[in-house]
């Protein structure tokens, strides 16, 4: 893992690589924002994608529920309880966490969502169930009109969340129902999806800095 760097450090080093941070830099910095106070509050993150964008989802989860960059050493308390319960290679070996949740994981429930319900409610129903206020939901569709994405919004809303969407050059119908937009420049799909990565690791690199970093 590389060493600890700045969250300054790190939006330079992605502004000096790509030209697209040059309009996305306020809203990718605005959603750090709103990540951070939420993961302070005690909230976590709900991520949903359809295709390429749920494998998306999952990746995002992935660098968030355990060490991307740096070091991540639990908490000393818990480190304490467990050592004091005989567990003290569990303190050793494992490591702080971000709490995320891709809503399309779950297969039996979303196959049983979308045979008994509808493949559009799969993501509202869970945002239903999971979402908590101080919760964020983020979005993500390079179309910006998927369906089921555009309902968990509206769910989200209901439950008092905040929502960012992830998409493409115009926003689609997304860019009317959520509170932040992260619009990637491009038309085709495997450019938005591109540009999708290199802003999902920003987040997830600076998220982790703000937490664990110096």
């Amino acid at each position: 893992m590389s060493m600890k760097q700045s969250t300054e450090y790190i939006f330079q080093k992605y502004r000096d690589k790509h030209a697209f941070m040059r309009e996305l830099e306020a809203p990718l910095r605005e959603t750090a924002a709103l990540l951070v106070a939420a993961y302070r509050g005690g909230g976590k993150l709900l991520v949903c994608g359809n295709g390429g964008s749920s494998a998306d989802a999952d990746h995002i989860v992935g660098e968030l529920m355990k060490a991307f960059r740096i070091r991540r050493p639990l908490d000393e308390k818990l480190s304490r309880e467990l050592s004091a319960n005989g567990a003290s290679q569990l303190a050793e070996m494992l490591e702080g966490s971000l709490p995320a949740i891709n809503l399309s994981a779950h297969t039996a429930l979303v196959t049983a969502q979308s045979n008994d319900v509808g493949a559009d409610y799969i993501y509202a129903q869970q945002v239903i169930g999971y979402g908590r206020p101080g919760d964020v939901l983020l979005g993500i569709s390079t179309s910006g009109n998927s369906r089921n994405i555009l309902y968990a919004a509206e769910a989200a809303r209901a439950k008092g969340m905040k929502t960012v969407a992830m998409t493409g050059r115009d926003g689609g119908k997304m860019k009317e129902n959520f509170d932040i937009l992260l619009c990637a420049p491009e038309d085709n799909t495997e450019d938005i999806q591109d540009v999708h990565s290199t802003l999902y690791h920003i987040l997830c690199a600076v998220l982790e800095n703000e937490f664990w970093g110096e």
